[in-house]
């Protein structure tokens, strides 16, 4: 007998409600409705359209209740979070990680805890977009919103929150933030006191695949709902992306490629070292205990934000013209660091690259191919750096590399990432966190027993891409590391 779940699936470009049904054997897929996440640029901000997002989840909700569901579960991207007044109401909306409030911010935030202290207890990758430094932010400008503020709720929890009524922090995407204790699982006394955060903001942590409630009578009798359960799977869509990996192996590399490109391993604890530190890897908490190992790298946005800029300025083309374009320029002319912080913010991003390629003394890269195989050989090089210093950190040799989610459907990245990293490379799912996100609903309902049956069961629903290294890359990464590290001009 078929059952159906539902994964609610937000990314910082667009969200989707999937429908999974699962007949015992199989698992599959339907998209039931697909939206635009747009953030809202006001008073010189970067919000995000909560409620926005949350009407749009209700449209999903009213298609699902057709055919009736069992359990649902919300996954978002990580660090960004609102405020909650005393009724349980929003103290305005949730600002964007992209904002500039916290630009620079890194400087005071050293003097109250230096960055070696941070790492030490949350073994974090330090990033100016944490929700540690959104909140001194906060701490710093508006301190009376704070004061005032009767609770804090990070994206997924808020969501599960508005369909609820129950406040938690599921651990996933607690992790996130730069205030969880890596060896307690706890909020950081340490940190929270020192930056001066209210520990009262802050709600209590609950294990990833946490049955927290039922969708709340009101929505129920609104939406025409069957009182179905609410599972805080793994909120951070990380997780349930590196959940869903199609694999028997106890080492692999997974990638999460997205407008970000998560690149890590999956480990027992967290590794929490001087190595790890000046490497900047990141440490989160996945589903069953396990130890995500990552880097977080600007991925996809470097595409989507070109495609964009030109869009604006009258240059409309396709993702596939894009590679097209890419493909009829000389190989490894150019390069950049997609991890460069003038390639965080949305704006004229082939610019940018310009100025980098001119900077380091490359030339500059003046037609739409030239830049666009700069963005394709840089971020393919980038994850061959970064796949380095995650074998220097862990001791192994990753021979396969999984790329998951989006960026499984682009056969140039994932030949470049082969040929760089020098592994094979095995493209898919591509709805890896929706399949991630229900495999987690699945296994805490008792329908599935293990984390390794979920993933064999992915492997066995899901068409998978192989792709094998082609051609010699070893001198060209050996460019590229020279050009990352050229003083500029």
């Amino acid at each position: 007998m078929e059952k159906r779940y539902l994964a609610i699936d937000l990314g910082a470009s667009s969200g989707r409600v999937i429908c999974g049904v699962y007949d015992g054997k199989k698992l599959r897929l339907e998209e039931l409705l697909r939206f635009e996440n747009n953030p809202v640029q006001f008073g010189g901000h970067l919000y995000w359209n909560v409620l926005g997002l949350f009407h749009d989840i209700k449209r999903g909700l009213r298609r699902a209740a057709e055919s009736g569901f069992e359990s649902l579960s919300v996954d978002t991207w990580g660090v960004d979070y609102a405020l909650l007044d005393s009724q349980g109401g929003l103290l305005g909306n949730p600002y964007h990680y992209r904002d500039s409030r916290v630009n620079g911010i890194l400087s005071s935030a050293f003097v109250r805890v230096p960055a070696k202290r941070l790492y030490e207890i949350t073994g974090n990758e330090i990033m100016e977009i944490n929700t540690a430094f959104q909140l001194l932010s906060d701490v710093s400008s508006r301190s009376e919103v704070l004061s005032c503020a009767d609770g804090l709720l990070l994206m997924p929890d808020l969501l599960h929150y508005m369909l609820t009524g129950v406040k938690c922090a599921e651990m996933s995407i607690a992790s996130t933030t730069q205030l969880l204790d890596a060896k307690t699982g706890a909020w950081s006394q340490e940190i929270l006191s020192k930056f001066g955060i209210a520990a009262r903001l802050l709600p209590p942590v609950v294990p990833s695949g946490t049955r927290i409630g039922t969708i709340s009578a009101a929505l129920c009798e609104e939406l025409n709902l069957p009182g179905a359960d609410v599972i805080a799977g793994c909120g951070h869509d990380t997780q349930c992306a590196m959940a869903a990996t199609p694999t028997e192996a106890d080492d692999f590399i997974f990638i999460s490629c997205g407008t970000w490109s998560l690149f890590g391993t999956e480990l027992d604890a967290p590794l929490i070292n001087e190595t790890t530190a000046a490497y900047n890897i990141t440490n989160e908490r996945g589903f069953d205990g396990k130890t995500s190992f990552l880097k977080n790298i600007t991925g996809l946005w470097l595409i989507q934000e070109t495609r964009r800029y030109l869009a604006a300025h009258g240059e409309e083309y396709s993702y596939a013209q894009l590679e097209q374009f890419a493909l009829s320029e000389r190989a490894f002319a150019y390069f950049i660091d997609p991890a460069s912080p003038e390639f965080v913010p949305a704006g004229n991003m082939p610019e940018r690259i310009r100025a980098f390629c001119k900077e380091t003394g490359q030339g500059t890269p003046c037609s739409v191919g030239a830049v666009m195989r700069c963005i394709y050989e840089s971020i393919a090089m980038k994850f061959a750096q970064t796949k380095a210093e995650i074998e220097a950190c862990t001791g192994k040799r990753y021979n396969t590399i999984h790329i998951l989610g989006g960026g499984a459907k682009d056969d140039l990245l994932c030949r470049m990432t082969a040929n760089a990293c020098r592994a094979t490379v095995i493209a898919g799912p591509v709805e890896a966190t929706a399949c991630g996100n229900v495999a987690i609903q699945l296994i805490a309902r008792g329908e599935l027993s293990s984390l390794k049956e979920a993933r064999a069961l992915i492997a066995d629903s899901v068409s998978l891409k192989t792709f094998t290294p082609q051609e010699d890359w070893s001198q060209a990464f050996k460019t590229y590391l020279d050009i990352i590290h050229t003083e500029r001009k």
